[in-house]
């Protein structure tokens, strides 16, 4: 966190150089799993209510997909594609790599607004994280959505095609049976789409999507932060100022940015084939319930990593740090 002096309560900046590495990448690998582990079932409720089509709607909300997830599917569906979506846990170091690098690069070249290092650096670094998480991303997206029960199956068809599409592939549950379901689909997502792009649907919308929400993440972080330390008491605790401002950033970020999240979906599930195509198919369906689909428990999700990214990521610093420097940063 960048150093700030705001009514005499300063936080200051544990700088990559302070660190040891290898220390620090391994707390974080755990911290990860972790928190995937704990939020897992939010995303997948996401998806399910941000894919549901108008008119056709199965979940009436984050409460009831909840419910009804649990009592058609049993409870261990709301952690379809987890172990494929840990994967993402090795696009995280890419990640932090890239962010803590440019934000060094920025500062040794007089660019010190903390609103500014962060939107550029958080930016760059989700770009990185993006080109290694999409297939990982695409994978985990169709587990989420199997039901070999079929009961919370959505139709897909459209009037801006004649193609018909659906968010499940044409996987028959014997395959599955015999092979495993994650083996099945990534071999019918080869079948169907052929090559490496049918790991990659999506990437320009997933970038679309996560280079904006990852720089403002960083850009509101420090300006509530500021805004915290000057009207709090002068001896609250750091690590509330950080976590507090991370669950603020995550839920403003998440609802200006919901409708490119919904997108994304959309593109990475059906297969369309072009952003513009998705969005006009999209608003063709849903009009003006884009800015709303899924936002319930995307707030939810967003409030609560970011929450504990910025408790993890700050105390995986300090416990990272050299001995030289722990007396001089406060809690």
């Amino acid at each position: 966190m960048d150093e700030m002096e705001s009514t005499g309560l300063p936080l200051l900046t544990i700088e990559w150089d302070m660190m040891n590495k290898t220390r620090f990448f391994g707390l974080s690998v755990v911290h990860s799993i972790s928190l995937r582990f704990f939020l897992y079932p939010l995303t997948v409720i996401k998806t399910r209510l941000q894919l549901q089509k108008s008119g056709q709607e199965v979940y009436r909300g984050t409460a009831d997909a909840f419910r009804h997830i649990v009592r058609n599917e049993g409870f261990f569906a709301l952690y379809k594609g987890f172990w494929v979506n840990t994967m993402q846990v090795v696009s995280g170091f890419g990640y932090i790599l890239t962010y803590e690098k440019a934000r060094h690069i920025l500062s040794k070249n007089d660019i010190n607004d903390n609103r500014i290092r962060g939107l550029i650096a958080g930016g760059l670094g989700s770009l990185v994280s993006q080109t290694i998480i999409c297939p990982f991303d695409v994978i985990s997206q169709h587990l989420m959505l199997w039901n070999k029960s079929k009961r919370t199956k959505i139709s897909s068809e459209s009037s801006l095609s004649s193609k018909k599409s659906s968010y499940h592939l044409n996987i028959d549950p014997e395959t599955v049976k015999r092979n495993g379901l994650t083996k099945t689909v990534v071999t019918e997502l080869y079948r169907c789409d052929g090559g490496l792009r049918a790991y990659y649907r999506g990437y320009l919308s997933s970038v679309a999507t996560y280079v904006p929400t990852s720089g403002l993440w960083w850009m509101f972080y420090p300006v509530y932060s500021e805004c915290l330390v000057s009207h709090l008491p002068h001896n609250t605790p750091h690590m509330i100022i950080h976590c507090t401002a991370g669950s603020l950033s995550g839920m403003t970020v998440a609802a200006l940015t919901n409708p490119l999240d919904v997108l994304r979906a959309n593109i990475q599930v059906r297969r369309i084939k072009s952003i513009v195509v998705a969005a006009q198919l999209l608003w063709s369906e849903e009009r003006y319930r884009i800015f709303f689909k899924g936002l319930s428990a995307r707030l939810v999700h967003s409030g609560l990593s970011s929450t504990f990214i910025a408790a993890g990521y700050e105390t995986l610093k300090r416990l990272s740090l050299h001995d030289e420097f722990r007396d001089s940063i406060r809690w």
